[in-house]
């Protein structure tokens, strides 16, 4: 899967580099001769499915350009403990000076891709989709949301510009100026342009059909118990598109995901994922 936006993703890898490297790597200079090559492997230490390897090789070859790089398991692809992911040549003090940068951006968005997997294989068979949301790690948003989709979930906004999303502050705002339901998307299709679609978060069934009446594309039922779901669903009857979340976990998703809704977003993926362990070994 082509990683997108690559301006931004070198940007990031320099980043990353310079936080690490701004003052030398004391520990290599001191005790590795810059003349002395070697070869390591990358390899996994846990089960769970691969995103960063582009990333990571880039961080070897930004430290230094005469590194040799293979990558054995490509972003997508399963990987059980002992796997060999990658294999690396050349100056062993540039392999040491990218090792912590690499790994972090290999075992951050592994476990982001390993996290989305998880909860796609929940649902599987049903009519639904995993999706993401805005929760992310400042800076990293566009790597995250990669690692979603190699896991198998798919994309919410990914900024704020991507579509109209009228959340309970927004309508609590609204609401003490007198505005229904109705009237917030009425305002909100009005002032905005006709190719952004208009999601509204609503906390009872009420309120869903009420956004349904209003002709919002798409009605988030925020935090609702399994039988207000149903409901909700079954009074929208196919108008808008239906989105659950919060309160999703790996051991509800498929319950929630047997009501009929027809996606469902889930922050955790992003804001608190397990790392996948792995690991750089010198042969």
């Amino acid at each position: 899967m082509e990683l997108p936006n690559a301006p931004l993703a070198k940007q990031l890898i320099s980043q990353a580099i310079t936080e690490d490297l701004s003052r030398q790597d004391v520990t290599t200079r001191a005790l590795i001769p810059e003349t002395e090559k070697g070869k390591a492997l990358i390899i996994a230490k846990g089960k769970g499915v691969m995103a960063g390897t582009e990333i990571a090789k880039q961080v070897f070859l930004k430290v230094d350009p005469k590194l040799e790089v293979d990558i054995l398991i490509h972003d997508g692809a399963e990987v059980r403990s002992g796997d060999i992911i990658a294999r690396i040549e050349g100056k062993t003090s540039s392999m040491l000076k990218a090792e912590r940068v690499a790994l972090n951006f290999l075992q951050h968005l592994s476990g982001i891709a390993s996290e989305a997997a998880r909860y796609v294989q929940a649902v599987k068979g049903l009519p639904v989709y995993i999706t993401d949301t805005r929760k992310t790690t400042p800076g990293l948003r566009t790597l995250e949301k990669y690692a979603v989709r190699v896991g198998g979930g798919k994309n919410h906004r990914m900024h704020l510009a991507d579509g109209i999303l009228i959340k309970d502050n927004h309508i609590a705002a609204l609401r003490r100026r007198g505005l229904s339901i109705k009237e917030i998307v009425a305002k909100a299709r009005q002032k905005s342009s006709p190719e952004l679609k208009i999601e509204i978060e609503v906390k009872t069934p009420e309120e869903a059909i009420q956004a349904a009446e209003a002709s919002a594309d798409i009605i988030m039922l925020d935090n609702m118990n399994l039988k207000d779901m149903r409901q909700a669903v079954q009074l929208v009857k196919g108008r808008a598109l239906i989105e659950a979340s919060g309160g999703i976990t790996i051991e509800n998703v498929r319950a929630v995901a047997e009501t009929g809704v027809d996606r469902i977003s889930i922050g955790a993926l992003t804001h608190s994922p397990k790392a996948l362990d792995i690991s750089l070994e010198l042969d």
